[in-house]
C-alpha cells in the first residue's frame, strides 16, 4: 500500500449498497466517491464514476493524508505532512529519529531537555552536518528555571549552528533565550514582509501561557538583549511587530510534563485567543495552531484534525521505535502499557515546586518511589532532620545507599555541570536534600535508557494514555512487531488512519449507512 501516488480517474462502477462494499469503496480515500441512491429514493450507496442512469446525491473528492492539518504549516516549514514527532527529552528524541523524520518529509525535533550542554553541542553538530541543506529539523529548547545560564547557552549554541527550528517546551514566563531564539536575524524581504531566520513552535497548555508566545515580545526584554549585544536594534524592532512563536502546540494529556487538559477543551480555547491576538496585533500571517497529547490512534489523530489542528506532535509512542533512545528492557514495557498505566509522579527539573509529570505505573516503582522523597523533603528541612524510621527505609529501598553517599555522587555530577549548586547546597541544606533526592529522579530516567537490568523497578518512563491505546490498535499488526516500529511507519500509519476515519465522518454527514469497521484502519507497511 503506497501512500505517494494516486491513481488515474476511475471508471464508472455499479453502486455498492451493502456494509461490506460501502466499507471498502469508503477506504479508497484517494479517488472521489460518489453517494447515490438506490431504486427505492431511500437506501444509499457508493459508487465511482458517477455511474449512468443513478441519482447523485452528492461527491466527495481525493482525500490525502497530506491535507489533513494547515496546508500553511506545510509550506512554511519545506513538509509534506503536517505531522511532527516530540522532543523526548534525555535525547530518547534521537538524531537518528530527527533525521529520519526529515527524510520523510516530515518534522522532528532532538530531545535536548534533561542533557549536558556537551551532549546537545555534539547532537546538533551531528544534525547540522547532516541535514544542513533541509529546513525541516529541529531541536527542543526546555525552560530551566533552575539552570538560566545552562538555558541560554543551550539557546545561542542552536543560533550559532543556524537550527532551522526551535521547540521551545515547559516555559511558563518568557526568558531572555526563548526571546533571544525568537528575535536573532528577523528582516524585511524586498516586499516588506518580515522574515525568520529560526522559527519556533512552542508547547503550551494554560491560555495565559499561550498568550505571551502569541504576542510581541516584551520592550524589557528586547531592550535587555540589546544592552548585552545578543540584539541589534533593527532586530529588536522588528521583533515588537510579529509574535514570539512562529506556531503554538496546544499541548493537552501527555507523557512527562502536563497539565491533564482535555485537548477537545484546551485547543478551540487557545486557537480563540490566537485569532483575537492576531487581530488586535494585525500579523501577517496567522500563526498555527498544532496539537499534542493524547495522540497515540488515528481516531485521536483524526479527532485532533477536527478540532482545527493545523498540525499534531507525537511523543509517547515514539519511545517504542527503533530509533528512539530507549532500552530495549523499558522499549518492552511500554508495549505491556494499557491506557489506566500511568500515573503522576514529581519532577527531577522543579522538584522544589513540585511540580509534577505522567510517567509509566506499569511494571516500575518508580512513582512510588520518588513519592516518599518528596514528601520527605516537604515535611523535613535537612537529611540530618530525617528520623531514622523514615531515613533506613529511603536509603534501603529508594536509594539504595546512605545519604552520604549519594551526596558524593551529587557533588561529582554538578563539579562537571554547575559547581555553583554545590556551593549553594553547603550553606543551604534544605536545598542540599533537594539535591541528593534528584539524584533518585535523574538517575532513574537514565536507568531506563541504558538498561540498568538491576534498576529495572526504579525505571522513570515518561509516558501518557495515548501509549496503550496505540498498543491496542497495534496488537496483532504489522506494527505489533517491533522490527517494524519505525518512527517513520507509525507516523504514516496514523496519518492514513486518521485519513481513512476523516473518509468515512464525511460520508457519515450524508446519512450513508457505514459499518463500525469502515472506521478502522488495520497498521501495515506503508511507503
Amino acid at each position: 500500500m503506497s501512500v505517494l501516488a494516486a491513481p488515474g480517474s476511475p471508471a464508472a462502477s455499479p453502486p455498492v449498497f451493502s456494509p461490506e462494499e460501502i466499507a471498502a469503496l469508503a477506504r479508497r480515500i484517494r479517488e472521489p466517491v460518489h453517494i447515490v441512491s438506490g431504486p427505492d429514493g431511500r437506501e444509499l450507496g457508493l459508487a465511482t464514476g458517477p455511474p449512468p442512469g443513478v441519482p447523485v446525491l452528492g461527491t466527495l473528492p481525493p482525500l490525502y493524508p497530506e491535507w489533513l492539518g494547515g496546508r500553511t504549516f506545510c509550506e512554511a516549514h519545506g513538509v509534506r505532512f503536517p505531522y511532527v514527532a516530540g522532543e523526548m527529552a534525555n535525547g530518547i528524541a534521537t538524531t537518528r529519529m530527527v533525521s529520519a523524520m526529515a527524510r520523510a518529509d516530515m518534522l522532528g525535533f532532538f530531545g535536548a531537555g534533561g542533557l549536558a550542554y556537551a551532549d546537545v553541542e555534539r547532537a546538533v553538530h551531528t544534525l547540522a552536518d547532516e541535514l544542513r541543506s533541509r529546513p525541516n529539523w529541529g531541536v527542543n529548547l526546555i525552560h530551566s528555571p533552575a539552570e538560566p545560564e545552562l538555558e541560554f547557552r543551550v539557546a545561542k549554541l542552536l543560533l550559532r549552528c543556524d537550527v532551522p527550528l526551535i521547540s521551545a517546551s515547559a516555559f511558563m514566563e518568557l526568558t531572555p533565550a526563548v526571546v533571544l531564539c525568537s528575535a536573532r536575524g528577523l528582516r524585511r524581504s524586498p516586499d516588506g514582509r518580515i522574515v525568520r531566520r529560526t522559527r519556533m513552535l512552542a508547547k503550551v497548555s494554560r491560555p495565559e501561557v499561550a498568550e505571551r508566545f502569541l504576542s510581541p515580545a516584551p520592550a524589557a526584554l528586547l531592550d535587555r538583549l540589546v544592552g548585552q549585544g545578543e540584539l541589534t536594534s533593527q532586530e529588536a524592532g522588528l521583533a515588537a511587530l510579529v509574535p514570539v512563536a512562529e506556531d503554538i502546540t496546544v499541548e493537552a494529556d501527555s507523557g512527562g510534563h502536563t497539565d491533564n487538559r482535555p485537548l477537545s477543551v484546551l485547543l478551540p480555547s487557545i486557537a480563540s485567543l490566537r485569532d483575537a491576538l492576531c487581530r488586535r496585533f494585525g500579523y501577517h500571517r496567522a500563526v498555527g495552531v498544532g496539537a499534542a497529547g493524547g495522540l497515540g490512534t488515528p481516531a485521536a489523530v483524526a479527532a485532533a484534525f477536527a478540532l482545527g489542528a493545523s498540525y499534531v506532535v507525537v511523543g509517547s509512542v515514539n519511545q517504542t521505535a527503533i530509533e528512539a533512545g530507549l532500552s530495549d528492557e523499558a522499549k518492552a514495557m511500554l508495549c505491556e502499557a494499557d491506557v489506566a498505566d500511568v500515573t503522576m509522579a514529581p519532577a527531577a527539573d522543579m522538584f522544589e515546586l513540585g511540580v509534577r509529570l505522567q510517567v509509566l505505573s506499569r511494571g516500575t516503582m518508580f512513582a512510588v518511589r520518588a513519592g516518599r522523597l518528596h514528601a520527605a523533603y516537604r515535611a523535613y528541612g535537612s537529611l540530618e532532620e530525617i528520623p531514622p524510621a523514615v531515613r533506613a527505609p529511603i536509603e534501603r529501598d529508594v536509594l539504595r545507599a546512605p545519604f552520604d553517599e549519594v551526596w558524593r555522587r551529587t557533588v561529582a555530577f554538578w563539579e562537571r555541570r554547575d559547581p555553583a549548586e554545590i556551593t549553594r547546597a553547603e550553606s543551604d541544606p534544605k536545598h542540599r536534600m533537594a539535591l541528593v533526592f534528584r539524584w533518585y529522579l535523574g538517575s532513574s530516567s537514565r536507568w531506563a535508557i541504558t538498561g540498568e537490568a538491576d534498576r529495572r523497578t526504579d525505571y522513570q518512563i515518561w509516558c501518557g494514555p495515548a501509549m496503550g491505546a496505540f498498543n491496542r490498535w497495534a496488537a496483532g499488526t504489522f506494527l505489533a512487531e517491533p522490527a517494524n516500529r519505525s518512527v517513520v511507519q507509525i507516523a504514516l500509519n496514523l496519518l492514513e488512519g486518521a485519513a481513512v476515519l476523516t473518509r468515512a465522518h464525511q460520508l457519515r454527514t450524508y446519512g450513508v449507512p457505514l459499518p463500525s469497521d469502515a472506521f478502522v484502519h488495520t497498521p501495515c507497511a506503508l511507503a
